[in-house]
């Protein structure tokens, strides 16, 4: 498979926002009841998808457009994850959107500001990793789509019923 441009995969990352936009038009209780046995509602999972394009908004993206150093810190998924469905709870669902929009926003934003080679240039993150905005991108990517096939998978079988 041929590698991807930078300008295909921030078509690809902003690609999720019109996806998430047009699931407002589902009665809350899909947004609250787990897609699965043992998974997350919708509305966890977006506000999971959105925690972490926050927390890497603010502590790599923001602090890269700023020429300040990186704070961006390897995280325990699990304690972050449980933080972000917590925070599900005191969302609506047109919050969650505006939410998830808002900061998958502001990394479109801040990437399509960068020159190609801003975009593979390596940062020393938090813990002195490297970091680049490519690799995250090409990282979260097929996260994006691993949670948007569960999310289509849960909306489809309810369709056809």
């Amino acid at each position: 498979m041929a590698t991807a441009t930078n300008e295909q995969l921030v078509f690809e990352f902003r690609s999720l926002i019109p996806y998430i936009q047009s699931l407002n038009t589902l009665e809350e209780m899909h947004w609250e009841t787990p897609v699965a046995a043992g998974k997350w509602t919708l509305k966890e999972m977006l506000c999971h998808l959105t925690q972490w394009d926050k927390y890497f908004y603010e502590e790599a993206f923001a602090k890269i457009m700023k020429g300040q150093p990186l704070t961006l810190r390897q995280q325990n998924f699990d304690e972050f994850n449980a933080r972000a469905i917590e925070y599900a709870k005191s969302l609506t669902k047109q919050a969650a959107i505006g939410q998830f929009v808002l900061y998958r926003t502001k990394i479109l934003d801040a990437a399509t500001a960068l020159s190609d080679e801003e975009l593979v240039k390596e940062y020393i993150d938090g813990d002195g990793q490297k970091f680049s905005i490519r690799g995250y991108l090409e990282d979260f990517i097929p996260h994006d789509k691993h949670h948007k096939q569960q999310m289509e998978q849960y909306i489809r079988p309810g369709a056809t019923s």
